[in-house]
């Protein structure tokens, strides 16, 4: 029952990167060509603000170089998410970083110059039919005009960008490969290896003290390694700080909101709707405790179904069926084109040693969506996780075909809406499919799980990231503090007779998107716009499969609140996070009648 290598499984198994590259000889020859390429950005050092003609020359040699670096980084990120202690890859990883630092050091003029171009001149330029191509991503970086800085300082930030964005790393290499947290007996009498990517399994266990088990000695390690974590996660805070101070932001939270241009106010009102609709969540722990026959619930008593009598087995073949299946309104592109690429090998399936734990989706223009799983047959949140991942593909897909280069990458902000949505598609589909109670009861369990990982859970890590970055600007980050903080958010996210177990503590400790600052609100507002477009879709609205499909196609062409509204949801307004809370309630009422 150990973990198999990469080699002990078939390569039907394994995504294919020959799409990227057919060789690792290929790779060294791109990957020198642009290094000799580069330094010829300083044929346009200083002439930028002279013609449209130059600019938009300068815009296209560096597309061009940004085309193969894209790729090049693809590649090698992939190979190392196979595993992590292989020291080829480790060190094609270091040779892009490395290189990227030397770029954006050569490049570090030209945002500044666009920037000095004066507002009379630079309207003449964009009217300019050279620079046709380049009017959205121009728009957006004189935008940030206030917040770019002279060449020098360019030239630094630029140099000292691999130093501050190393934290990640180190959290990475420490918790997917050097910590151990051994085997546990099943139920069966069987020794199975504890991991990043097996806890979830042990944790969605009918025997309750197995679930205990696991998550002891989960924990157990965490705790030994605490104060590592607690100093590699106040390093990349203090890092998060220093960039927004040093481009001029009044907070670490507007410089990460600034980009997207999404006000503070829309992170607040997340916030604020949420905090004030625990009620419901607190009558589901309720629910979960009586239908689990327990005296007292724990954490690790919150992801077991609580239809004990069904079992999920789910071949990975059979997941990817049902996934298409739920997403047939979306259209025959839609689904042809995803079930395609899942039989050419798009996906990266099964647990193996040293593989990055989770699942995501990553893309590069030109090139296949892939896709990284850990699937797991009897974990039904596997299905969903596969769909949500499919969710990212075919945003990219369908962004690539749509737009240039420089338009087709969208913010993370709307990512998290179509991975959402094709979870809600998928509800309706599974619910529609079925009239037994039990599986009912499972599938609405599900949703209701969902919401609560996704809206509740997000929004209380939303908190702690703005609490912790607010501590650093004033103050200073240490185990104790982000234990007590984390504990505060713990005692009010979670209803009075939920045991908090002191482990829990560590919790924020182990949570990989704190090193992306501000990252984790958009799965909130994410979930809520994918509520409101999955209805319109299900409700056969007209023109609402037509506006979600242009919004897949959108891309990084318009600013994320813009694009939302254009596909029919506001979320400037509290609406559509009141829309999700409400649905949740709703399922719970439907949860109680099955299970009471």
């Amino acid at each position: 029952m150990e973990v198999p290598t990469r080699a002990e499984i078939p390569d039907s198994d394994k995504w294919d990167l020959s799409y990227l590259f057919a060789d690792v000889g290929k790779w060294r020859e791109d990957f020198v060509w642009v290094q000799r390429t580069y330094p010829r950005i300083k044929e346009w050092k200083g002439k930028l603000g002279q013609s449209a003609k130059n600019l938009a020359e300068c815009l296209e040699f560096e597309k061009t170089l940004d085309l193969k670096i894209e790729r090049l980084y693809h590649f090698a990120s992939l190979q190392l998410a196979e595993d992590g202690a292989n020291t080829e890859y480790l060190a094609r990883v270091g040779q892009i970083q490395n290189l990227l630092t030397q770029i954006g050091e050569a490049f570090a003029f030209v945002v500044p110059e666009i920037q000095a171009i004066d507002d009379q001149t630079f309207a003449k330029f964009i009217v300019d039919p050279a620079l046709a191509d380049w009017r959205i991503r121009l728009h957006k970086v004189r935008r940030l005009k206030p917040h770019v800085l002279s060449e020098p300082e360019e030239r630094i930030l630029a140099l000292g960008a691999a130093a501050l964005n190393g934290y990640d790393d180190t959290f990475s290499q420490l918790t997917d490969v050097d910590m151990r947290f051994g085997v546990l007996v099943d139920e069966a009498g069987g020794e199975k290896p504890l991991t990043q990517s097996s806890f979830g399994s042990f944790l969605v266990r009918l025997d309750a003290d197995l679930r205990k088990r696991a998550f002891q000695q989960f924990y157990a390690e965490f705790q030994d390694h605490q104060y590592t974590l607690a100093s590699s996660l106040a390093y990349s805070v203090k890092a998060d700080v220093f960039r927004a101070r040093a481009r001029n932001y009044r907070s670490t939270l507007e410089a990460a909101l600034f980009p997207d241009d999404v006000p503070v106010s829309v992170y607040d009102g997340l916030v604020k709707a949420v905090r004030g609709n625990l009620a419901p969540l607190f009558r589901y722990f309720e629910l979960r405790r009586r239908a689990l026959g327990l005296k007292e619930l724990h954490h690790y008593d919150t992801y077991v179904p609580l239809v004990a009598e069904i079992e999920s087995h789910i071949s990975f073949d059979e997941a990817v069926e049902k996934v298409v299946s739920a997403l047939q309104p979306l259209g025959k592109e839609y689904v042809d084109v995803l079930r395609e690429g899942m039989r050419n090998r798009w996906c990266d399936r099964y647990e193996t040693k040293g593989k990055r734990s989770g699942a995501f989706s990553s893309g590069s223009y030109g090139a296949p969506p892939y896709i990284l799983m850990n699937y797991k047959e009897d974990v039904f949140a596997d299905l969903y996780t596969l769909a949500h991942e499919a969710g990212h593909s075919m945003h990219t897909w369908f962004a690539q075909k749509s737009q240039t280069f420089q338009d087709y990458d969208y913010p993370i902000f709307l990512a998290e809406v179509a991975s959402t949505f094709n979870e809600e598609l998928l509800t309706h589909y599974l619910l529609e499919q079925t009239r037994d109670p039990k599986m009912r009861a499972y599938i609405i369990n599900r949703q209701i799980d969902d919401i609560r990982g996704t809206l509740f859970r997000q929004t209380m890590f939303a908190e702690f990231e703005k609490i912790i970055h607010q501590i650093e600007e004033s103050d200073a980050l240490t185990l104790d503090v982000f234990k007590t903080e984390y504990h505060k958010l713990l005692a009010a996210y979670f209803a009075e007779n939920f045991v908090l177990d002191p482990q829990l503590d560590l919790e924020c400790l182990r949570i990989p998107h704190f090193y992306s600052a501000f990252y984790v609100y958009k799965y909130a507002t994410g979930i809520s716009a994918a509520v409101a477009l999955s209805q319109r879709v299900v409700g056969n609205e007209p023109g609402a499969v037509e506006a979600y499909l242009g919004f897949l196609k959108s891309g990084g062409s318009n600013f994320p609140l813009a694009t939302l509204k254009d596909a029919g949801v506001d979320m400037t307004t509290p609406a559509p996070i009141e829309s999700t809370l409400r649905l949740f309630e709703r399922r719970l009422g439907e949860l109680e009648g099955l299970l009471l």
